[in-house]
């Protein structure tokens, strides 16, 4: 039988992501056992306390072993970590340690949501391609910029790493990882008792863009709060250098610098985020809303929405707006 073990971090974390997984996988195991196989899976919560609290001590988990009672292990799942990564790091080393052990023995490890922190501090992410959640995606990059982050894939597998937007997206990766190790059908099985939405590759529509603004740079803040007040517009990057006094090439290099975007994507990321707002609240029609944010060219402004946030203007207006629904 394989070891499954879901660690249980030192700190005040995300307990829904431990007793989800638990579920699923025994849930799994259940499927697999019931259609005349073997469970395949022991399912261990380890921690490196006797119990941690949890939501100000109204939940307590008691781990099942301690990590340090665990030789070796084939999967290893890491719980959210919620907004308290930092926190989390300063005390959890030996975790850490331990993920790094096991992984060199040939455990493959699954982080979900700002988990990816805690495995990115092992140095097991550097250079691989890594996901977390969205709105934590400045502090990440901050803190591992030899990590290729990208928020915008829902999943990503790798080399025996896994890593997941975030958030209750965290079923999907369980979804995908009991497919992979128990098959379509239990997978399929399992997505039907949860009720969770099969093969979502991305988290893109989730994400609300608010600009790299956390710099010090007057000039290129300026510019962000130009463009983002001038929508309607059809802004040149070139007009807008020579507004702020300076060459096109500096400005590009400084906007860059300061935002992680050229001035053109950024001019197309708050567009489209305000073309979404517009999508939620409104009654307006997809024209409409396009003219509105600055677009003239309807397929243009299509292939733009989509390449942001994975589905069609109609398909989104669809699914968000109150009216739609």
């Amino acid at each position: 039988m394989k070891q499954l073990t879901i660690i249980v971090p030192e700190g005040d974390n995300n307990l829904s992501s431990i007793s989800g997984a638990y579920e699923i996988f025994t849930k799994a195991n259940a499927f697999a056992k019931m259609n005349g196989g073997t469970e395949l899976f022991q399912i261990k919560l380890a921690g490196i306390s006797e119990k941690i609290e949890f939501n100000g001590g109204i939940f307590t988990v008691k781990p099942h072993v301690y990590i340090s009672q665990i030789a070796k292990t084939d999967l290893i799942i890491i719980p959210s970590l919620n907004h308290n990564y930092n926190l989390a790091l300063q005390h959890n080393d030996q975790l850490v340690q331990w993920l790094q052990k096991q992984y060199q023995k040939g455990a493959e490890i699954a982080t979900i949501c700002t988990g990816a922190f805690m495995l990115a501090a092992s140095g097991l992410l550097d250079g691989k391609n890594c996901s977390t959640h969205w709105s934590v995606r400045e502090n990440f990059s901050r803190m591992f910029p030899q990590i290729n982050l990208r928020v915008d894939e829902l999943i990503t597998d790798e080399n025996g790493i896994y890593t997941n937007g975030g958030a209750y997206s965290f079923l999907n990766l369980m979804i995908y990882l009991i497919e992979k190790y128990y098959g379509r059908a239990t997978a399929v099985y399992c997505a039907k008792v949860f009720q969770i939405e099969m093969n979502r590759k991305s988290q893109s529509q989730f994400i609300i863009f608010s600009g790299q603004k956390k710099h010090e740079d007057e000039m290129v803040l300026g510019a962000q709060s130009y463009i983002e007040n001038n929508l309607g517009e059809k802004l040149s990057m070139s007009d807008l250098s020579i507004k702020f006094n300076v060459s096109r090439r500096n400005f590009d290099r400084r906007f860059i610098k300061a935002t992680g975007n050229t001035p053109s994507e950024y001019l197309q990321r708050v567009k489209i985020e305000a073309a979404k707002k517009a999508f939620e609240t409104d009654r307006k029609t997809v024209n409409e809303v396009m003219y509105e944010v600055g677009y003239s060219d309807i397929k243009a402004f299509r292939d733009a929405f989509k390449k942001i946030t994975g589905i069609p203007p109609i398909e989104y207006k669809k699914k968000y707006h109150k009216g739609a629904a």
